[in-house]
């Protein structure tokens, strides 16, 4: 199994009136009455997101299939351009490069990362109906980024080390194993750090996102219709976009009552949509994610899965004596004396016996082991959330399967356990999966992930159930 990541607290945001009208004076401008929005306190500097953005582009560039059509790339930055321009002032940074790129992928997707790296699936593009359904998405995700939601949330509250940022960015935004796709399905916690957002934060990116399409001469309505276009295309599930952005009430009156407020300089049809919709009808069609993930591990490109030689390596039996760790300020995991805290570049906190953990090909994995995250944004219910969870593993985890699920301390606290089966992506064979959460005191998730081969399974689970027991929780 591919290391889950971990993800981090969210918490209510303050809103204030405190910006001042003249900083809005600018060609197609909104008036005073607009929302008024103030960012969260952000410890990091606005360097430290441009590096953390850049560093995990570079990783998207080279694990996800870009388009490269002269035509399509040029409208998406053009259009992207225009809305970075239209920024206001005060949500502007020096140092951030807003860049645009259309990734060959059928599924509805789109996310920005720190820094201002765009990634806009091709099925984004298709499934709109005009420039300006495409361009409310894209001011939607750079109001995250010019808001600094991401490392806004790392700010808050405690957490695993911050160091593991970039590789739960990769990880949640590429996604390909089993494991990995766990970090990408945990929708409801980042799959990601910066790419799941609080309810209250995606609020914000709505008003904001509304206030640049007016600025750049958008009809600021045309975001919440493709809100609703999305929808429609989702087949009775939230499609992947919509899934990582969770409605945060009544959004689509919300964008409509805040485009009441704002003045819009039209701009015309140039035609350049409908330009770029006929260039990416003539194709052949964008393969989904799962077919994305064959192809790598056929080309031996970009796979996560590990060479024979490697996974038929010894692995130790768990050991009698233990040893205690603290991954996290408020947490505190024993686990058998012989397994190791392994902080990979996926982000994941995972301890694992030597020979339980593997990497190839710059990924890493566990076939034997426990790994702890941290899922925000739930929605306080732990059984509905731990519900959507599991969901959200199935949709991208085809083999993976529940075989029961039982009322479980975890830490001393009520918990659940969903006992799982998978194929595994490391050895190919059938594997065991435990998936325990348990409620945070500020409504998010601890989950703990432990794995073993189908055959060492009774062997371990007294290893895994004593680590499930033996947590200490201290959050405040």
């Amino acid at each position: 199994m591919t290391n889950i990541t971990c993800t981090t607290f969210t918490s209510r945001c303050r809103w204030a009136a405190t910006l001042t009208a003249c900083a809005l004076l600018l060609s197609g401008s909104v008036p005073a009455t607009q929302t008024r929005l103030t960012p969260d306190k952000n410890k990091y500097t606005p360097a430290q997101d441009v590096k953390l953005g850049q560093d995990a582009a570079a990783q998207v560039r080279k694990e996800m299939p870009l388009l490269h059509d002269s035509t399509v790339d040029e409208w998406v930055q053009e259009v992207g351009r225009r809305l970075a321009a239209a920024i206001p002032p005060e949500f502007q940074h020096s140092e951030f490069k807003y860049t645009f790129e259309v990734v060959n992928q059928k599924e509805i997707n789109a996310f920005a990362l720190p820094g201002g790296p765009m990634f806009l699936n091709r099925g984004m593009i298709e499934a709109a109906k005009s420039e300006g359904e495409v361009a409310g998405v894209m001011g939607h995700e750079i109001s995250h980024v010019a808001l600094r939601h991401g490392t806004a949330q790392a700010t808050k509250g405690e957490r695993f080390q911050l160091g593991a940022i970039l590789g739960q960015v990769a990880g949640a935004v590429i996604g390909g194993t089993a494991g990995a796709v766990i970090a990408q399905g945990s929708q409801f916690g980042l799959g990601t750090y910066f790419l799941k957002y609080s309810r209250t934060y995606e609020s914000q990116a709505d008003l904001l996102g509304a206030q640049i399409l007016a600025r750049a001469g958008y009809d600021p309505r045309q975001m919440a219709n493709m809100f609703k276009t999305i929808e429609e295309q989702g087949g009775g599930r939230d499609p992947e976009w919509l899934s990582s952005h969770p409605n945060p009430g009544n959004r689509f009156n919300s964008i409509n009552a805040e485009a009441a407020k704002l003045r819009v300089t039209a701009r015309p049809d140039t035609g350049e949509f409908q330009n770029a919709r006929s260039r990416l009808t003539a194709m052949a069609p964008a393969p989904t994610a799962a077919e994305i993930a064959k192809n790598k591990a056929n080309a031996g490109t970009g796979s996560t899965t590990v060479s024979p030689a490697r996974t038929n390596a010894r692995i130790d039996t768990h050991s009698t004596s233990e040893r205690t760790y603290r991954p996290g300020d408020f947490l505190r995991v024993t686990v058998p004396a012989n397994w190791q805290q392994r902080n990979s570049g996926d982000g994941g906190v995972t301890f694992a016996p030597d020979g339980g953990y593997v990497e190839a090909n710059g990924r890493s994995a566990f076939t034997h082991g426990v790994q702890l995250g941290v899922a925000q944004g739930g929605s306080g219910n732990l059984q509905r959330d731990s519900e959507q969870l599991l969901q959200n593993f199935a949709r991208t985890n085809p083999n993976l399967r529940t075989r029961l699920t039982r009322r479980e301390s975890l830490g001393g606290r009520a918990g659940i356990t969903a006992v799982l089966s998978n194929i595994s992506d490391v050895s190919g064979q059938a594997e065991a999966v435990a998936l325990s959460t348990t409620q945070l005191k500020n409504g998010n998730v601890l989950y703990l992930i432990a794995v073993a081969p189908e055959g060492d399974a009774d062997s371990y689970e007294p290893a895994f159930r004593r680590v499930r027991q033996a947590l200490q929780i201290t959050d405040r």
